[in-house]
């Protein structure tokens, strides 16, 4: 069975689950940086989307991170990464991400999809027999972080850097949804799609370097007309479900969560990957609509 080698390794695929989940301009959304002041009555919180993998090139973070977090008390996460980072969780992946004894993915692949695949993992020195073990997601993630690993680009992404800030600091941390739904979404990711979905992986990894760069630049600016364009149209073109089942739908349940924020006196960061906050189906939309106020910090 296919495992990371080393910690490095286990954090990088921590890291990059949401890539995959991550991978109309507005006034409200046309901006300098990529954290919000989400504003209703005397309550308040900030909103920053996140690039989820970054290099060392990447940092320091805008500004408006670090504004936001001193400003703030509790920082919500997508889910709790301290506890992603367990070994039970990541035996739990393991488990619920494998194929059951006698299956593997090459079942559910067409002729061309497994040559495209085999031809992949030749050219990057990766055991076919032990990868088809797992199921379409698992397999997607690792295609996704062997490439960002020769590219240099799998080290810490803001999430992960403010977890372990928050930890540090010692501030309340929180999550719009448990770890065992992270690890259902990965477990079950393209089922029922499995050809069209590691067809897609090895399409956006021919593409990967080009658009990291320009998903990057767009984040940074906080121009997520651009983030939509680069990143979110085309997964909507080539596989629908993706968008559908991992950003609105998962939007449209933590809308919600972050609505009875406004609730308590405490000030939170709300740190969610950058897709999450694009488009009239993003988090910001979603809360102009419903009579917050907006402003890029």
């Amino acid at each position: 069975m296919l495992q990371p080698k080393d910690d490095r390794m286990k954090k990088s695929l921590l890291a990059c689950f949401a890539l995959l989940l991550f991978l109309v301009c507005t006034p409200p959304v046309c901006a300098d940086s990529p954290v919000w002041k989400v504003a209703k009555g005397d309550a308040h919180l900030f909103i920053g989307g996140t690039v989820h993998v970054l290099s060392q090139d990447d940092y320091p973070l805008p500004e408006a991170f670090e504004k936001a977090y001193q400003a703030s008390s509790i920082i919500v996460f997508e889910a709790d990464i301290q506890e992603m980072q367990t070994p039970e969780f990541q035996q739990a992946l393991v488990e619920q991400a494998s194929y059951p004894e006698g299956r593997d993915l090459t079942m559910f692949l067409t002729d061309d999809t497994r040559a495209h695949l085999v031809q992949f993992l030749s050219s990057r020195q990766l055991p076919m027999d032990n990868l088809v073990k797992f199921k379409a997601g698992m397999v997607s993630v690792t295609l996704t972080i062997v490439e960002l690993q020769r590219l240099g680009l799998a080290g810490a992404g803001v999430d992960q850097f403010f977890s372990q800030r928050a930890v540090n600091d010692q501030k309340e941390i929180g999550a719009l949804e448990t770890a065992q739904e992270q690890l259902m979404f990965i477990a079950t990711m393209g089922e029922g799609k499995e050809n069209e979905l590691i067809a897609y992986t090895l399409r956006q990894i021919e593409d990967l370097p080009e658009m990291m760069q320009a998903m990057k630049a767009a984040w940074r600016a906080g121009d997520n007309a651009k983030m939509e364009a680069v990143a979110l149209r085309p997964m909507e073109k080539d596989f629908p479900v993706m968008t559908d089942r991992f950003v609105e739908d998962r939007n449209d349940a933590w809308l919600p969560r972050i609505e009875a924020m406004f609730e308590t006196e405490a000030v939170e960061l709300v740190l969610v990957g950058a897709l999450h906050l694009v488009g009239e189906e993003g988090l910001l939309e979603q809360l102009k609509a419903k009579g917050y106020e907006i402003d890029n910090l």
